[in-house]
């Protein structure tokens, strides 16, 4: 039996909160609730190599979504830049839901998830056996099964609802859709591998602050991209 989670309680909570009062940051915060608790059950029946650290990376990255949005709530200057987009459009209900998702998206793996690796990754990589550093990334990987696994829900139960047209795109593309989100989400997880690494193997701090830098600027440029996108544009992107 998966061990009950505060984080995912909190998820839950606040996901609830948000639907009643409509606001639809509830969006990416269901569909990320969603992904947490499949892959606690994941972590449960022993699908990765080290559940230890899986469970301790996956509370890091939550970590990071609540202090930016806490940071976010309390109008902070420290919020980062990727998440005051993703807050903001969502706010100002401007976006369409599948855009509001994916800013969400994009904040948590493409400027986060970087971070969250370095940090689980730096206290260990250099003594880590070749074979144990293998299997880090294996674990990194198996992930992107799991999220392909809880698309096809969280457009059911999460863009469905929230979006007329999506049953019309389902009914066109068929299977298409989600598989096409699952490779671009695939992608980016595989960028955010590589960004890590680079950060780890900084020469100095200096210059992992300069890599630091350039993922915020990387990852607020992806997210205005997904922001200005028309629907029909970034449906055909994403096929």
């Amino acid at each position: 039996m998966t061990t009950p989670s505060p984080i995912l309680d909190r998820m839950d909570l606040l996901a609830q909160a948000w639907e009643q009062a409509a606001d639809r940051r509830s969006f990416f915060l269901r569909c990320y609730a969603m992904m947490t608790g499949n892959m606690l059950v994941a972590i449960d029946q022993g699908e990765f190599h080290d559940a230890a650290w899986v469970t301790d990376l996956l509370d890091l990255f939550a970590g990071y979504y609540f202090v930016a949005l806490d940071a976010y709530e309390q109008a902070d200057g420290a919020t980062p830049d990727v998440w005051r987009l993703a807050h903001d459009a969502a706010l100002q209900q401007e976006a369409p839901v599948l855009q509001t998702l994916l800013l969400g998206i994009n904040a948590h793996i493409n400027y986060d998830l970087v971070l969250a690796l370095v940090d689980m990754l730096e206290p260990e990589w250099q003594s880590l056996a070749l074979q144990v550093q293998k299997q880090r990334y294996q674990d990194h990987r198996h992930v992107n099964d799991i999220i392909a696994a809880t698309i096809d829900c969280v457009q059911q139960q999460v863009v469905a609802p929230n979006a007329r047209w999506m049953g019309v795109v389902d009914w066109m593309l068929g299977p298409l859709d989600e598989h096409a989100a699952a490779r671009l989400i695939r992608q980016w997880r595989e960028e955010v591998w590589r960004q890590a690494m680079g950060m780890l193997a900084a020469a100095d701090q200096d210059e992992r602050a300069d890599l630091r830098r350039l993922l915020a600027v990387q990852s607020l440029e992806r997210g205005q991209q997904i922001l200005t996108l028309r629907l029909d544009r970034l449906l055909r992107d994403l096929l």
